[in-house]
């Protein structure tokens, strides 16, 4: 195919793209922060409203420390002794593990703290720490490097297991991934949803290479043991019992929140209005942070995370290479409006193959293909809009030049297919001659720079006449012109508007002459006219041509001037072409005379029309 833009640009082009792509695709792998996370979030919170919410696994239930709590039992932080009788009786429910998403650093009333480490220790416990993060690994998906650490007292410590409750948000605000695993001063640390989960499957996850497994299930990670959060919907969707409603209920009684706790996975969190952090998630604009520390530990418990891992992220960056790569060429190779349908094509089947794959619950990155094929092949487009806009200029000034030396008819259609007439063609047209009697006398008087000044104006006069007529000019011969009706295309109207030409001719003519007092010197305008089949082809050599009209048609018209001269007449036309022209409206008018005339070189004589320069005169100014 043929490049629409030079080679060179084309080279830089690419290589611009690719160096472009490159950049994004790097940072992308690295898992590293970008301005193209901006426009994913969006994205990606497009198709979470699109897939919809979904059932929470029934195997959780979150204990809330709700403004029901506060209003009965008092101001948070809770008493310690209350909390050890909430926990208790959480315990006593049958939870099967208890994940407590509550900082409990520092001592308080040491016989609180042994009541509350008792209850702790009776069943399967994770308390939540916190960790300050190093802000390089913060900005990339690496293990998060922990610089300082608040845990438990050690009395609690020790009874429970301990995991850093710390998430990673997006640019917004928004939980996105929860760090499976956290690099401390003592080595690698399980996160808080990592440990309670482990203890409610009864033994802890084994790290691999690329993701965790439970048992015999496997679960992906994204870079650095991320976990992709899959959101289940708005806050309560997770099923909730409210801490104070717990701690009054009557054990055994209908309706005791303690019947909704036995075997499960419970996160005991704060949820009470101005207390306890909160965050921005794609289905509520305000959720309590210990459900989305539960959405994380729920999508251990049920397998459902979202698929992001090193493959999906290879998957994203060859679909962006591919989009942009395919985009560019097509620029390159195609019309613009179709290179341009194109590329919106492959960005709309990206986005369709990007909402497919969430359903099933795997998070391609939308926005990728989109920020590494922008710049480039927008960059491309507007390039070859320059580059079409100059050729465009180019070719009409070349088809300019070219109408200086064909008709502007020739010369359009030789513009728009350069091989018109490569391979000759016959058809019918209409041919006028024309020229000037005493012309030879008067150049040798007006010597050679006034000849052309004077031949340049009878030329004007002559293109004006024939323009005007939808005819073109063939050739001009010093004092004559060749001149064609019907061509390059046939039309029913070219006998009429052949017959017209002549008199507007010698009309037009005629009074130039007398305007610039010449009439003496050019005693006659002669115009022979005949229509007939005529070959239209290109002569001359392949790196020198020009179109031409041949045939017995072209020689009868050129014979016919000398008919005119033998006949002192101004115009002579066939009775070919007069009879071609009645059935679309003739002349309006009876022909002066007619006559049967010997054409030279033709066996057969042919019946002509005759008009004089007078009854010439007098049909142009009918037909105007």
């Amino acid at each position: 195919m043929k490049l629409n833009l030079p080679a060179a640009i084309v080279a830089l082009a690419l290589g611009v793209g690719i160096l472009w792509t490159g950049s994004l695709v790097r940072t992308h792998l690295a898992g590293s922060a970008s301005v193209v996370d901006r426009f994913e979030t969006v994205l990606l919170d497009l198709r979470i409203a699109l897939v919809g919410e979904r059932p929470a696994p029934e195997d959780l239930v979150i204990v809330a420390i709700d403004d029901r709590t506060i209003d009965a039992i008092g101001p948070y932080p809770l008493p310690r002794d209350r909390l050890a009788e909430l926990i208790t009786r959480i315990g006593a429910a049958g939870a099967r593990a208890l994940a407590v998403d509550i900082l409990l650093f520092g001592s308080s009333d040491p016989a609180a703290d042994g009541s509350l480490a008792e209850a702790l220790g009776a069943l399967p416990t994770v308390i939540a720490g916190a960790g300050q993060i190093n802000e390089e690994t913060a900005s990339q998906n690496a293990v998060p490097l922990v610089r300082t650490q608040l845990s438990p007292t050690p009395q609690i410590a020790k009874v429970t297991s301990v995991g850093l409750a710390n998430i990673a948000a997006d640019i917004g605000g928004t939980p996105r991934h929860v760090p499976m695993l956290f690099l401390t001063e003592t080595g690698l640390q399980p996160s808080f949803a990592l440990q309670a989960a482990g203890l409610f499957e009864g033994g802890a996850a084994h790290v691999t290479e690329g993701g965790l497994r439970f048992g015999s299930r496997t679960l992906p990670t994204d870079l650095g043991w991320h976990l992709a959060l899959n959101y289940y919907g708005p806050a309560g969707t997770i099923p909730t019992v409210s801490a104070g409603d717990l701690l009054q209920a009557v054990p055994g009684h209908t309706g005791d929140p303690e019947n909704l706790l036995s075997g499960r996975m419970v996160v005991l969190g704060v949820t009470a209005t101005a207390v306890g952090d909160r965050f921005s998630t794609p289905f509520d604009p305000v959720m309590p942070g210990a459900e989305v520390q539960a959405t994380g530990i729920a999508n251990l418990l049920d397998g459902a995370p979202l698929v992001r891992d090193a493959w999906t992220r290879r998957f994203d960056a060859a679909a962006a290479v591919f989009i942009t790569l395919c985009a560019m060429l097509a620029v390159i190779l195609l019309p613009l409006a179709p290179a341009s349908v194109f590329y919106l094509l492959l960005l709309t089947t990206w986005l369709g193959v990007c909402i497919f794959f969430f359903s099933g619950g795997t998070w391609l990155n939308a926005a990728l293909p989109f920020a590494a094929s922008l710049p480039p092949v927008v960059g491309l487009i507007i390039t070859r809009q320059v580059a079409d806009r100059i050729q465009s200029r180019r070719h009409l000034q070349a088809q300019e030049a070219l109408s200086r030396f064909q008709s502007p008819r020739l010369a359009r259609r030789i513009a728009e297919n350069p091989s018109f007439l490569a391979t000759p063609r016959e058809q019918t047209a209409a041919i006028l001659f024309v020229d000037l009697s005493g012309y030879t006398s008067l150049s040798e008087r007006l010597g050679a720079a006034k000849t052309r000044d004077f031949l340049k104006e009878f030329h004007t006069i002559v293109v004006d006449v024939v323009s005007g007529r939808d005819g073109v000019v063939l050739d001009f011969m010093g004092d004559g012109a060749m001149l064609g009706f019907g061509i390059p295309e046939e039309d029913g109207t070219d006998p009429v508007q052949a017959i017209h030409c002549a008199f507007e001719l010698e009309k037009e003519i005629t009074a130039w002459l007398e305007s610039t007092g010449r009439k003496a010197d050019i005693t006659t305008v002669r115009v022979g006219a005949h229509i007939g089949k005529v070959v239209l082809s290109r002569l001359g050599h392949d790196s020198q041509q020009q179109i031409a009209a041949t045939g017995d048609c072209v020689n009868v018209a050129s014979r016919l001037l000398e008919v005119a001269k033998d006949h002192a007449a101004s115009i002579v036309v066939s009775s070919d072409l007069l009879q071609a022209a009645d059935p679309v409206g003739g002349l309006g008018c009876d022909v002066p005379r007619m006559a049967t005339v010997v054409i030279r070189g033709r066996r057969q004589d042919m019946q002509v029309g005759l008009w004089k320069s007078g009854e010439a005169a007098t049909e142009a100014k009918k037909n105007t």
